[in-house]
């Protein structure tokens, strides 16, 4: 049907004829508006509820006069964002009721103003107009945006005191509050205390305990629940996936799948995320498959995780298939994913070691004018570090500093990381000076494991005294790892000592497989090559293939024959078909000049059919 604008002439008879007199005419003059171009061809959407406005008070035969025209008009101003008018109207107002309060609070809310939604809210209190239940509800989610605790708090307190009815949306709200603001104890009282629960409910308590990594507890919720919805699914898995057990997130995504409920757009991105976290290529092409089966492959966020999940199960190839169907258009995709879907590429080349596809994908970013995110640089910047790109990196360097680009942690880590392997320590050590604001252990790490790379293990050391000093960061396995190797390469033997003692007596840090590997490495540098011998046994650490290496090096170091082919025994006794320890072997006996023993472990190798790969280098 056409509509064409109405004439004054025929206003009178609609107003005869329609007890909501204005609210009829805005809303047929807001559906002829829609199919009625502005001049030039352009949109009048934004205008609309403006231009309604002025015609009817301009040129109507009638004045804004009736209650529910007024709040009819405020909903459209709310509904089109036009909250200058809306306010100037809302203020006209001289007799506010709870309708006309709660249009413009919801819209408000809508918007995103949250701050403005509780100060209208006071207003409304002031001027004595009670809220309803839907009112206190979107108050109460402007509360949890604003981790205003508190005031909901305060707000609950209002509504038990005024007798306030609870219907299922209000209590949800409430618990909700509790949940986001971190008052748990308080959720779970209320979500015991709640009358007529629905699937938001469960879903929310659910959210909170998976939150906590209580997953036990989440899981006995969610199987306690009769009426399980695809939402309760989704939080349920992506909560189990976020508390690192994948595992069991898995067995409910079968659960799920033996169920028969259909899978949406959100079921589908989690569950590629899942295949990702486990590195199931199955599973993820298993899931690629049901996508394409059910048509909904041109969602932007599916698209994204496929292109993800590929990247990190090692199939660069499929990514980048998905990946270019992406660029030419035919698989669209918002803003928000199109930059994940580079910077997932970017981050998937250089897990993959594929350093030039890396830099290739990273410099058409800047050509095609995408948008380059701060973890697509992270991850360029390392690359640079692994190859010895330094001067990509100086260029990425001065354009983050030219634009001003939002720098983390983990930004400058990785730059104090490439500056040090390229050996620019200066470069490194000014990076992080600058970083003085917003120290961080990354930061702390990065720059030992610098001074460590340079042979400057005082200064290593002296660093990471200094950071114990300052209190307010405590040393993980990393950073203790990065002293222990600057100590090593510096013949630091006691600070070592004292180091790895500490890591374990004062700071209650189990040592890995590096550490052990480490100190006898630091043990066979300083000579004592018996005391290395009695800590591999005291530690109970002589099935570790990497810590009979390092004592073999060091064997080889000290120029220790005897004790390198007692080392080389147990190493072969573990790895009999590891190529580099009979290397290793035949090359220690070598340099002492026992040359039967070096054949005999090469012809032992030619014995077991161990191949030997070529050497090769670069320049």
């Amino acid at each position: 049907m056409k509509w064409t604008l109405l004439s004054k002439s025929q206003y009178p008879a609609l107003l005869t004829t329609f007890p909501h007199k204005l609210q009829w005419l805005l809303h047929l003059q807001l559906r002829q508006y829609r199919d009625q171009p502005a001049a030039g061809g352009e949109s009048v959407v934004e205008t609309r509820p403006g231009v309604l406005h002025a015609r009817d008070v301009k040129g109507g035969p009638f004045c804004v006069s009736t209650d529910s025209s007024i709040n009819y008009l405020l909903s459209l101003y709310s509904k089109s964002a036009d909250f200058t008018n809306a306010h100037k109207l809302f203020d006209e107002i001289l007799d506010r009721d709870l309708r006309t309060w709660t249009i413009l609070i919801s819209g408000i809310a809508r918007n995103g103003a949250h701050k403005d939604v509780m100060e209208r809210f006071r207003r409304m209190q002031l001027e004595g107009v009670t809220p309803n239940q839907f009112t206190l509800s979107t108050v109460l989610k402007s509360c949890c945006s604003l981790i205003e605790l508190r005031t909901g708090k305060g707000i609950h307190g209002w509504i038990l005191r005024n007798g306030i009815v609870f219907d299922v949306v209000l209590a949800n709200s409430i618990l909700d509050l509790y949940v986001k603001c971190g008052a748990f104890s308080y959720a779970e009282r209320l979500f015991g205390v709640m009358v007529g629960k629905d699937t938001v409910s469960w879903n929310i308590m659910i959210g909170a305990y998976l939150y906590l990594g209580d997953a036990s507890k989440s899981l006995e919720l969610f199987d306690g629940l009769q009426s399980k919805d695809v939402a309760s699914w989704n939080t349920i898995i992506d909560g189990l996936i976020r508390c690192g057990c994948e595992s069991i997130a898995l067995e409910v995504l079968y659960r799920m799948e033996g169920n028969g409920l259909e899978f949406n757009a959100i079921t589908f991105s989690i569950a590629l995320n899942l295949a990702s976290s486990l590195s199931v290529l199955l599973l993820g092409k298993q899931i690629h498959g049901k996508v394409l089966r059910r048509g909904i492959d041109d969602s932007g966020f599916i698209t994204s995780s496929l292109i993800d999940m590929y990247c990190k199960c090692g199939e660069l190839r499929l990514a980048d298939m998905i990946f270019q169907q992406m660029c030419q258009g035919f698989l669209p995709v918002d803003a928000m994913a199109r930059r994940v879907s580079w910077s997932s590429m970017v981050s998937g080349y250089v897990k993959q070691r594929e350093y030039i596809c890396a830099f290739r994908t990273f410099t058409s970013m800047f050509e095609k004018n995408e948008e380059v995110d701060i973890y697509t640089l992270t991850s360029t910047i390392s690359a640079c570090a692994e190859t010895g790109n330094l001067e990509l990196g100086r260029q990425i360097d001065a354009r983050v500093q030219k634009v001003g680009h939002k720098v983390d942690a983990h930004l400058t880590s990785a730059f104090i990381d490439m500056y040090s392997k390229c050996g620019c320590l200066n470069d490194a050590i000014n990076k992080f000076n600058e970083s003085n604001n917003d120290m961080n252990f990354v930061i702390w790490t990065s720059m030992i494991y610098g001074f460590g790379l340079h042979g400057c293990g005082t200064e290593a050391v002296r660093l990471f005294d200094l950071m114990l000093k300052d209190g307010s960061i405590a040393p993980n396995l990393i950073a203790f790892l990065g002293v222990l190797n600057a100590c090593s390469h510096a013949g630091l033997f006691e600070e070592g000592v004292r180091y790895f003692e500490s890591m374990q007596n004062v700071h209650g840090l189990k040592p890995t497989v590096q550490h052990y590997t480490c100190m006898v490495d630091l043990y066979g540098r300083a000579g004592r090559l018996d005391e290395a011998k009695r800590f591999i046994a005291e530690n109970g650490i002589s099935h570790l293939t990497a810590v009979w290496k390092s004592l073999l090096s060091s064997c080889r170091l000290q120029k220790n024959a005897e004790m390198g082919k007692w080392a080389c025994d147990r190493l072969l006794e573990l790895e009999p078909l590891d190529q580099g320890s009979y290397v290793l072997c035949s090359n220690i006996f070598s340099a002492d000049g026992h040359w039967e023993e070096a054949a005999e472990a090469r012809s032992l190798m030619l014995q077991r059919t161990v191949d030997k790969v070529p050497g090769q280098s670069w320049l």
